[in-house]
């Protein structure tokens, strides 16, 4: 059994809306074995309204949520990440800070509900589509057997299937 509670952190470049909702949906799926985080390149400053009020919808907490700078998490004393997830274009192209304890990282891409330019009957449904794409992504991520996604068996297992291809692959 692996009792070690993961460290994840969620990055777009405003954290208003995408890394926002991503942070609170791993909180409920994670249950109690991953500490989500979120943060932003180029912070807004506020929580989107419609993240909020979407979230609120879902029973999720909102009062502790705020946009924060993907600075806070750089320092010597942030906690150590083991998973960092772009959950935007803009944030995944840009340069990181480096990430105390080394993490893996990926990048989830997701449409940008916040700067959607239609109706506000549209960008709501912007929103909860997006909503629902963040949660099957989550749902998946925390499903895994995580033992395996350490950073040792993870290189175990690279090197099984390295192993596997034919000398000319």
């Amino acid at each position: 059994m692996n009792d070690k509670i993961y460290n994840v952190l969620f990055l777009c470049t405003g954290n208003s809306a995408r890394s926002i909702m991503a942070e609170v949906i791993l909180q409920r799926l994670g249950q109690g074995r991953f500490v989500a985080h979120s943060a932003g390149s180029h912070p807004t400053g506020r929580v989107h309204p419609m993240a909020i009020e979407l979230l609120k919808r879902f029973n999720h907490p909102t009062d502790p949520l705020r946009s924060k700078d993907w600075a806070e998490f750089a320092t010597d004393d942030a906690p150590a990440m083991d998973f960092v997830f772009t959950v935007c274009d803009n944030a995944a192209g840009e340069v990181c800070p480096v990430w105390p304890g080394q993490p893996m990282s990926a990048h989830w891409p997701f449409p940008d509900p916040a700067h959607f330019d239609g109706a506000e009957a549209e960008k709501r449904a912007l929103f909860a589509d997006v909503y629902g794409q963040i949660h099957n992504r989550v749902s998946i991520f925390v499903s895994l057997p995580m033992a395996s996604l350490d950073r040792l068996a993870l290189q175990k297992r690279l090197d099984e299937i390295g192993k596997t291809l034919p000398e000319s692959a």
